[in-house]
């Protein structure tokens, strides 16, 4: 019986995934046709309000190729959370938002956009609307700054990776509330530079001292050293807490010495991946700051599985103390392959498993994937 029970609940965890959808969808905002992808997971249920995630492209990038490397839909399939990856508009031909600086010629409204955004999603889908939350890339960064400071009353926190505040944004910067922030950067990032530009970049110090300031967190930051687990990938890097803040939110970095305009975890550092250090870090917060019961230090597990479907390796990304154990099942419920990972070697030779649909267990946590060839 509890053999029948494990395999009815995977073919009911089966079902739920199968449901998930990808979704392109146009809407008109000041005469404007605006693009936005929908990411939503399988494990979506119209009785639990779902978190929303806003990830923004890149300067030239594109909502299409920000999906595909930020990986944040495997993660949503884990955590629960609906997902959506706006397009920019054309500024001289360059696809970007509206944020000052360099996009001073711009006249879109992309606060407007995410806001009409907001409406539209939440009138089709069940959202918790004190879970909203903004990350992206570079131009994707600056944008969600530009959130935090112009649409605080809908944002719960944000997370910039490689991006940072021009003085457009930081002059006008008028938050609601206090707001959790964190920022990924490299010393070396030759695109935004980490000790910014007057004319069109606030230095990321500055951006991290005005929220240390506006949260009201102490000004002497908890610093973490991460583990060098890859040591061949020239950088280091130092997690920065500034905690104690209004409401128990933070101001947070991670300090990559060396790391250039990178997405870690996916090219640049390895030692952390941004996809899941961003959830982690929205996890525990919600727009009345920290969330009731979770600790400043703590947050949900998280685990991102890629390439999705996979060949012959399967690589995780997900926190690890050390060796911890692994088991892979079928979709009938039978057990294939197990063994362990540690934080130097989270990769599993998958080679021997035919083409079809698996799914890992790590520390209790379930994840769906597919193994094609």
């Amino acid at each position: 019986m509890k053999h029948l029970y494990s395999i009815l609940l995977l073919f009911f965890t089966f079902s739920l995934t199968q449901a998930q959808q990808t979704i392109n969808t146009t809407i008109n905002h000041n005469g404007i046709d605006r693009d936005y992808i929908l990411f939503i997971p399988g494990s979506y249920d119209p009785a639990t309000p779902a978190p929303l995630v806003f990830s923004f492209h890149g300067y030239t990038s594109s909502g299409v190729l920000n999906m595909s490397y930020t990986a944040f839909s495997s993660i949503a399939d884990t955590a629960g959370f609906i997902l959506v990856h706006p397009e920019g508009t054309l500024l001289n031909g360059n696809s970007h938002w509206n944020v000052g600086g360099w996009t001073v010629g711009s006249t879109v409204d992309d606060v407007g956009f995410t806001n009409m955004m907001i409406d539209e999603i939440s009138a089709s889908y069940s959202i918790n609307p004190d879970r909203i939350y903004s990350t992206g890339m570079s131009n994707g960064g600056f944008m969600s700054f530009l959130l935090a400071c112009q649409l605080s009353d809908r944002i719960a926190a944000v997370a910039s990776v490689t991006g940072s505040m021009t003085p457009q944004t930081g002059s006008a910067c008028n938050p609601a509330h206090p707001t959790p922030i964190l920022q990924i950067h490299g010393t070396a990032d030759g695109t935004v530079p980490y000790e910014g530009s007057p004319t069109w970049t606030y230095s990321i110090e500055d951006v991290l001292s005005y929220w240390v300031s506006y949260n009201n967190c102490n000004t002497s930051p908890l610093i973490t050293p991460i583990p060098d687990s890859n040591t061949g990938d020239g950088s280091t890097v130092d997690h920065f807490v500034y905690n104690g803040g209004d409401n128990g939110v933070t101001t947070e970095h991670f300090k990559i010495y060396g790391g250039d305009h990178d997405w870690p975890g996916v090219w640049g550092n390895m030692d952390i991946h941004a996809s899941i250090e961003v959830w982690k870090f929205f996890s525990k917060y919600d727009i009345n700051g920290l969330i009731a019961g979770v600790d400043e230090q703590s947050s949900e597990t998280v685990i991102s599985v890629y390439p999705n479907p996979a060949t012959n390796i399967l690589y995780l990304d997900i926190d690890l103390n050390g060796e911890t154990p692994y088991y892979i099942t079928s979709i009938e419920g039978k057990k294939v392959l197990s063994g362990t990972i540690s934080p130097a070697n989270k990769t599993i030779l998958v080679e021997s498993l035919i083409p079809e649909i698996y799914f890992i267990t790590i520390e209790n946590t379930h994840h769906k994937f597919v193994i094609k060839r």
